[in-house]
């Protein structure tokens, strides 16, 4: 009996994200099962990557090999984020891999478009995702009507769904690796401070974090200033920020400006030659490596230069304590991994923090004030610097035996709510709860074409007019409430033109087509016979597509081991029906111009063995005028 087999959506398995550390963590047990065949997607990878073969189950890349459909699709920044996220090779992915089970887990802007595919409700499939404010954003209260399974990372945004009437949502943290990170013996955390020149009565709050606007860092620096300044510490203190200096918050400027030493302000650099990692004061980048002496070794650790997860561990075993203020966040993995090395944390209690603040999870609660994000308009925490420094204060005078009993606690929670074993094993239960998919649900799927010249008839009332648009000429149903048809009303009540809405219905149809055909390009393509494949590109006009006609029997004869196909747009099909010397007629779309992608180049093995492309020179870039003064000799056979 064949096992089921597993298409897990995110980024890569060793990508230093959040989202890649849940999949390293999770994948990694349900392969130790050995009950499942699991393919990973991998969010912002060429297809089939070198890095690829790195882990032990299947991964295959969103993107294109080809550099120059890659280079097409970055055309189009929305496409290309799309793309990126897994849109451009969904369907690829499906029918060549025929899941069992399909879960989707990124920001719910990077997997949402699943909804919209016909296999989605057909096999079993899961969108998980982080929300980190409120209110709860409309393309997720969307996702969750549209889908029968819906995790979230957190109980806060779970929580506000369940409310708003949605009791199918459930909540599955992300995976956090509870073996790298544990606390180490005090003789080797003295070791550690040793080797990078820290004074070993020093105190040291620690916040491990991606140098993002939503983390606090103006707030930590107050807070700790103020402690400083109304508390006065009878021993060395430092801020250990674990993050990187050259994206986000100008960390120097802000000491400046509160009147921090920036001696005090320790951080993580790692070498890109011998990946040795060093805490020390910030000095700048690419500098040399006191171990390698490579002289532009180190950098501060970012997603593309990072720690292992030993170093990160030894890392957190620097700290005395960690502070984590935030604005939002889906779930904030290194507090976890702070509460594993059983460290004492300071946690701002909104969004995912008001879970890890629950009195079992053994938190400092930080206070906060509310603002409003511009644009979203969510709802967002300002943690007040005087909690920080409350809380540092009862960290730095606390008994050891209380802080000890207090680290222990938090790690035994953690590990109860957030390790593989408890996560992979919810997981693992609904895997094996699921059926197995009948694999003929994969074949001859229906390509959604849209019908960009459906006619619309006169209807008085905007509603049920662009209601028809949707359905006519999208093939898409919408109720009252959808968002769209809501954005057209208030449009065309805003003295918006119904010719201009219907022209962009239709060419929003067309373009969708176009993508579409390109998407199943290889469906398209036999398993010919004779083995091989030549193409002729015409995709208009009705006159050009007719008189090629008398090329193809001269084709024929030149190759005659291969197969004529002749791509050109829908509506000039009728022309080539019947055509003796052609083996196909596909559908043309915009990628077709492109002969490298048709053929082949590089690493890409194209499609076509020969690609003719008179189009090119006759409709794209004329080039045959010359004034009507050019001699042509024509060699005619008898």
């Amino acid at each position: 009996m064949r096992k089921k087999k597993i298409l897990f959506q995110s980024d890569f398995a060793l990508a230093k994200t959040g989202f890649g550390r849940n999949a390293k963590s999770l994948l990694s047990y349900l392969y130790s099962t050995g009950k499942y065949d699991i393919v990973h997607y991998c969010c912002g990878i060429q297809w089939s990557s070198e890095q690829l073969t790195r882990t032990p189950w299947k991964g295959l890349g969103t993107l294109p090999d080809d550099n120059n459909e890659l280079e097409q699709l970055n055309r189009d920044p929305n496409g290309a984020r799309a793309a990126s996220y897994g849109s451009y090779y969904l369907d690829r992915v499906i029918k060549q891999e025929k899941p069992d089970i399909y879960i989707a887990c990124q920001d719910i802007w990077g997997i949402d478009f699943a909804l919209g595919h016909e296999w989605y409700k057909e096999i079993n499939s899961v969108l998980w995702t982080t929300l980190d404010s409120l209110p709860i954003l409309p393309s997720a209260i969307e996702a969750a009507k549209k889908a029968d399974n819906f995790w979230i990372w957190s109980d806060f945004a779970t929580k506000a769904l369940h409310k708003m009437g949605y009791p199918h949502v459930k909540t599955f943290h992300g995976a956090v690796e509870d073996k790298f990170f544990f606390k180490l013996n005090q003789k080797r955390k003295l070791e550690l401070r040793k080797s990078f020149n820290i004074p070993e009565n020093a105190f040291i709050t620690g916040f491990v974090f991606r140098n993002q606007l939503r983390k606090s860092v103006p707030n930590l620096l107050e807070g700790y200033k103020r402690w400083k300044d109304n508390y006065k510490p009878n021993r060395p203190t430092y801020l250990l920020l674990h993050t990187h200096f050259s994206e986000g918050w100008n960390i120097h400027r802000l000491a400046d400006e509160y009147g921090i030493d920036k001696n005090e302000i320790l951080t993580t650099y790692v070498c890109k030659n011998c990946w040795q990692m060093e805490v020390k004061p910030f000095t700048g980048q690419d500098i040399q490596c006191r171990v390698c002496k490579a002289e532009k070794g180190l950098t501060t650790t970012n997603v593309s230069v990072g720690v292992t997860e030993q170093q990160l561990n030894e890392v957190y075993n620097l700290m005395d304590v960690y502070c984590h203020p935030f604005t939002s966040g889906g779930q904030e993995i290194p507090i976890q991994e702070a509460k594993l090395a059983e460290l004492i944390t300071l946690v701002t209690n909104y969004s995912c923090g008001e879970e890890l603040c629950h009195p079992d999870a053994e938190s400092i609660p930080l206070e906060w004030t509310e603002y409003r994000e511009h644009g979203t308009e969510f709802k967002k925490a300002s943690t007040t610097p005087k909690s920080i420094a409350k809380g540092l204060n009862k960290v730095f005078h606390m008994k050891p035996a209380r802080a000890e009993k207090m680290g222990k606690k938090a790690r035994e929670w953690t590990i109860e709510n957030f390790s593989p074993a408890k996560v992979g094993k919810k997981i693992e239960d609904f895997v094996d709860n699921c059926d197995f998919v009948d694999e003929s649900v994969f074949e001859n799927k229906k390509t959604n074409q849209k019908d960009p010249h459906a006619e619309i008839e006169e209807i008085k009332d905007n509603g049920e007019w662009v209601t028809a648009l949707y359905d006519k000429i999208l093939k898409r149903k919408v109720d009252k409430d959808d968002e769209g048809l809501q954005y057209w009303l208030q449009e065309l009540s805003k003295g918006g033109k119904r010719i201009d809405v219907e022209n962009y219905f239709r060419q929003v149809a067309a373009k969708e087509n176009s993508e579409n055909a390109e998407k199943k390009f290889e469906e398209f393509l036999d398993e010919d016979d004779k083995g091989k494949r030549i193409i002729f590109v015409m995709p208009e006009s009705e006159r050009d597509v007719f008189l090629s006609t008398s090329l193809f029997k001269s084709i024929n004869e030149l190759y005659p081991e291969y197969n004529l196909y002749v791509a050109t747009k829908p509506d000039f099909f009728e022309i080539l029906l019947g055509n003796e010397y052609i083996h196909k007629v596909i559908p043309y779309f915009p990628q077709m111009d492109n002969l490298l992608w048709l053929e082949g180049h590089g690493e890409h093995e194209g499609f076509f063995e020969i690609a003719l492309l008179p189009h090119l020179s006759t409709q794209r870039l004329i080039n045959y005028l010359h004034n009507g003064k050019d001699k042509i000799a024509f060699d005619v056979k008898e």
